[in-house]
């Protein structure tokens, strides 16, 4: 067992745990006086030995003397007892006195010695039977003795080269009672044990004694995902690995933790398998004979799985040779029966390596092979096989036609990843020289791939490549052709959410496509209505929306009319009213009846969406559910709505304070399939991490803003979460800084006065106040003019919206009075022109009850705690004491300790009792009267002509003389005891 370690461990917790409870390392000894025996089997680099070496170190730490021997591949040339004779040494070394006591009570034991060993033929090492039975006494003698001065596990690793005499001894062990607290653990790779192998009868044997097996598997996704991070860590390396190399390090390591070091390793510089590895992986290969060999050699180039049939046909072989082959290679493990007729390499690695291991030559060759077999239909094959063979077997028109057939089977299967795959390779093709004059429509080629890259999720590659093909277009290119691009630019424009370009790029299709056919126009009709509602221009997308829904059920186009129905029903979402929500309901039922899946997608997330603005939480959550469901059995799990659903579930859960819940819901989520949208979803999580104040949740804010500009949505709740981590310091510049950035990349992108950003300005105002009470009159001067404009573009918002015929929804009504009471907060701390005790209360005691009609926990529980603190100033302590200890239970069930700042709770207990007024000088009567009018300990110092230091010195001493834990506090007991007269 090496004593480094090559790589941190990863996963294997259980499998630790399990180790130990069976061989009883959990305790000083086993529990019972058996011998505790287990075989550890598991393939080639899938992490037996460190694992072993962990086991090692916790025995070690428990108190277990650990010894371990190795078997050596000698070939035919055998080296008998050599992990024994390995563990005498050790032992020898450590228990000199026990190994010489028991030498001379069992003189052939030195024969073990390192040192004094002879070489003999495997399994003949010239002893006679009684010999070798005093030999076999001996080493069990020397263990049961050992095992008495400290608990004694034994390692025995790669058991698959063990010779014939230490397979002897194993059994010898494993069927008697060693003695003595004492555990033996026997390694083998499990990939080595062919069907002629000496060991697989012995572990059969093994077995059937009292030998204990445990087979290591190998690592999950995820765990292989950790073990990359914890192998190229980017502090370490100046480059962290893209989200595209790990998900390759991924698929291709298939949980073989050495496969994983070795990728990682080699990610930067080789795209194949490594040298050293494909050395490792070919080595399988030199046992084969020819046939196995050239069977093994045709079946790499069909992939990681192949067909009898193809195989037979492609390889050359007769039926008995070809079968022949194949048995040598599953014995050898080289390759494994699959379903039907199929055969698949063991590992995928293997099939790289046997594959690249060919001439170019070979190469083309056997893929025109494979594609002839294919396209003769001679034997049964899929078009994206037919593609991938006639491409690399130089069948260029074969392979055109094959990949666009390929992207139509996968769109249809739902498999849009797969389906822009087969499409971009087509564009590629389409390019050559040679296939210039083929009869391919690129115009509709590159709307199926933009339209398969968005329902993969990946909508920016999409606009790209449709930008990509309008810029290529030549002078003379069809009107046609350029309004079908242009349009479907403008609906992924649209659905990125980015500016109002696609405005115009959908009127200039429509343009463009009168003189096209109806249905052309009819469509590109249907996506303009689309973008104008989205853009609030309701009367123009109703103008529009009607001509071309007469159009398509002129022409019987159902799921056209479906989608526009969808589109109408939306034109009032923002009245919030029950028409709106009966319209989406029945386009739901439309779409499914003419099976309009996208239509039906749209409907059910508007649907939603308006339950969540009316602030009905558990109806808004079931419809999510429902979209999303819909969406995966479609295949568009990424895609937008689909997408987009997860999101908005998760939001609505966060609002309802079930924390924990939306973070089960993400954890449940496969791995995002670009950064975007894996951003995404730590922007998600950070929502959480922020105000629960978690360690790094200020550097992943940081790290997120990058997808700022791709993905606004990100930005809005990364500046939120950046918000409250600025609360909570009670940072000033930090939040200007962070709401001025917001706002201009969102006020650019979208417009100036989003909806969002009255709800950015009351959390911005709220810093300004918080950080005011540690400010001179000076700071406190020069955020005034902030002050102000803040609470004018919240405001803005709100005139914005009524103007525009926009029903405010709870939300926007709650932080609409929040926004107000921020300010008034702000003046009142920063005395700057303070708002009346009256004019205060009555400002938050609104914004209480508005987000108590809303019903977001968490601002409701922050809206109270400003209230207390009003409150509490003003002297009314038993209202606050109520108010007080709802917010405590809150933050305690959200674990959120910085709600109870300044409300005198520590974190996981009640609230704090004030206790009575102690008599305090005159001296501290008259700071406290200053500490009671919001000044801070420099204004006091520079008013009364002391240090700033004696302030605060004096300051500590009234807390504690009051029983208060905040300066607001203090003040309120004054008041309540009358301190200030």
């Amino acid at each position: 067992m090496s004593s480094s370690r090559s790589a941190p461990l990863v996963g294997r917790v259980a499998e630790l745990e399990d180790l130990e409870s069976r061989l009883g390392l959990a305790m000083s000894g086993p529990a019972d006086p058996e011998t505790r025996a287990l075989l550890l089997g598991g393939d080639a680099g899938v992490g037996k030995t460190r694992l072993l070496t962990e086991l090692r170190d916790r025995a070690v730490a428990r108190g277990w003397h650990v010894v371990a021997g190795h078997c050596v591949d000698l070939s035919d040339a055998a080296l008998p007892y050599l992990p024994f004779s390995e563990v005498l040494g050790r032992l020898a070394a450590s228990h000199p006195e026990v190994v010489e006591a028991t030498a001379a009570d069992h003189p052939l034991l030195r024969r073990l010695e390192p040192g004094r060993r002879v070489r003999y033929a495997d399994g003949d090492g010239g002893e006679s039977r009684l010999e070798r039975a005093d030999l076999f006494e001996g080493v069990r003698v020397l263990l049961a003795r050992v095992a008495e001065v400290a608990p004694l596990l034994v390692v025995v690793e790669d058991a698959h080269w063990a010779d014939q005499s230490t397979r002897d001894l194993l059994t010898y062990l494993f069927s008697r009672d060693v003695g003595g607290p004492h555990a033996l653990v026997v390694s083998y790779r499990a990939d080595d044990l062919h069907r002629r192998h000496p060991l697989r009868r012995q572990v059969a044997e093994w077995s059937r004694l009292r030998v204990d097996r445990f087979q290591l598997d190998p690592l999950d996704a995820g765990e292989v995902r950790d073990l990359v991070r914890a192998l190229r860590p980017a502090q370490l390396t100046g480059a962290d690995l893209s989200e595209a190399q790990v998900a390759d390090i991924v698929a291709r390591a298939e949980g073989n933790a050495f496969f994983v070091e070795e990728l990682v390793g080699a990610a930067a510089t080789c795209d194949g398998v490594p040298g050293e590895l494909a050395d490792v992986l070919m080595v399988r290969l030199d046992g084969l004979d020819d046939d196995a060999q050239q069977a093994v050699r045709t079946a790499a180039v069909a992939g990681r799985r192949v067909t009898h049939g193809l195989l037979a046909t492609v390889s050359g072989l007769a039926p008995e040779r070809l079968d022949r082959a194949l048995r040598e290679a599953v014995e050898r493990h080289v390759l494994e029966p699959g379903g039907g007729d199929s055969y698949s390499f063991r590992h995928a690695l293997l099939a790289e390596a046997v594959y690249d291991d060919l001439l170019p030559g070979e190469r083309i060759r056997l893929h025109a092979a494979y594609a002839r077999c294919l396209a003769s239909g001679d034997v049964v094959g899929t078009a994206a096989e037919l593609a991938r063979h006639a491409r690399l077997g130089q069948d260029l028109p074969t392979a055109l036609a094959a990949s666009i057939e390929a992207g139509d089977e996968a769109m249809r299967v739902g498999g849009p990843d797969e389906a822009a795959l087969h499409y971009q390779q087509a564009l590629e093709l389409v390019d050559h020289p040679s296939l210039r004059d083929a009869d391919v429509d690129r115009a509709d080629l590159t709307i199926r791939a933009a339209r398969a890259l968005t329902g993969a999720g990946h909508t920016e590659r999409g606009n790209a490549l449709l930008r990509a093909t309008i810029a290529a277009l030549p002078a003379d290119a069809s009107a046609v052709d350029r309004g079908l691009l242009l349009s479907e630019l403008a609906m992924g424009l649209f659905l990125a959410d980015l500016g109002d370009e696609d405005v115009a790029l959908a009127a200039e299709s429509v343009e463009l496509l009168a003189g096209g056919s109806e249905v052309q126009l009819a469509r590109a009709m249907s996506t303009q209505a689309r973008i104008l509602s989205g853009h609030r221009r309701e009367a123009e997308a109703r103008e529009v929306a009607t001509t071309a829904l007469a159009m398509a059920q002129r022409l019987d186009m159902p799921r056209l009319s479906t989608d526009l129905l969808t589109t109408i029903a939306g034109l009032r979402v923002y009245q919030l009213g029950d028409d709106v929500r009966d319209a989406f309901s029945e386009a739901v039922v439309h779409a499914r009846t003419t099976g309009a899946v996208n239509a039906e997608l749209r409907a059910l997330y508007g649907l939603a969406r308006l339950h969540q603005d009316r602030a009905e939480f558990d109806e808004a959550i079931a419809v999510f559910d429902t979209a999303r469901a819909r969406g995966i059995q479609a295949g568009t799990r990424w895609a937008p709505y689909a997408f987009d659903a997860l999101v908005m579930t998760v939001q609505v859960l966060l609002a309802q304070g079930r924390w924990d819940e939306a973070l089960a819901r993400l954890d449940a989520e496969e791995r995002a399939p670009s950064a975007l949208l894996d951003g995404v979803l730590r922007m998600l999580r950070l929502l959480v991490a922020a105000p629960r104040g978690e360690e790094g949740a200020q550097a992943e804010g940081a790290a997120l803003h990058r997808f700022w500009q791709e993905e606004n949505v990100v930005g809005l709740h990364v500046a939120g979460a950046e918000l409250e981590l600025a609360e909570q310091r009670a940072d000033a510049a930090a939040a200007l800084a962070t709401y001025d950035e917001v706002v201009d990349v969102i006020g650019t992108t979208w417009r100036e006065l989003f909806q969002a950003r009255l709800r950015l300005a009351a959390l911005a105002l709220g810093v300004l106040g918080t950080a005011a009470r540690q400010q001179s009159a000076v700071e406190r001067a020069v955020h005034g003019e902030r002050a102000a404009r803040l609470l004018d573009d919240g405001l803005r918002v709100c005139a914005n919206d009524r103007a525009q015929g926009v029903v405010l929804g709870p939300e926007s009504l709650a932080w609409e009075k929040r926004l107000v009471a921020e300010h008034l907060r702000w003046r009142w701390i920063a005395q700057s022109e303070p708002p009346s005790a009256a004019e205060l209360r009555e400002a938050w005691e609104e914004a209480v009850a508005a987000f108590e009609a809303y019903g977001a926990v968490h601002e409701l529980a922050r809206a109270r705690a400003r209230l207390v603190e009003v409150l509490l100033a003003q002297g009314e302590t038993a209202a606050a004491g109520a108010l007080r200890d709802q917010v405590a239970a809150t933050a305690r069930e959200l674990r959120t300790p910085a709600l109870l700042n300044g409300l005198g709770v520590a974190p996981g207990r009640g609230p704090r009792e004030a206790r009575p007024a102690s008599a305090l000088t005159a001296r501290e009567r008259e700071i406290l009267a200053l500490v009671a009018q919001g000044r801070s300990n420099g204004e006091i110092g520079s008013q009364l002509f002391i240090a700033t230091k004696t302030v605060s010195v004096h300051v500590s001493n009234i807390l504690g003389k009051l029983g208060a834990t905040s300066r607001t506090e203090a003040a309120a007991v004054a008041r309540r005891e009358g301190l200030l007269d």
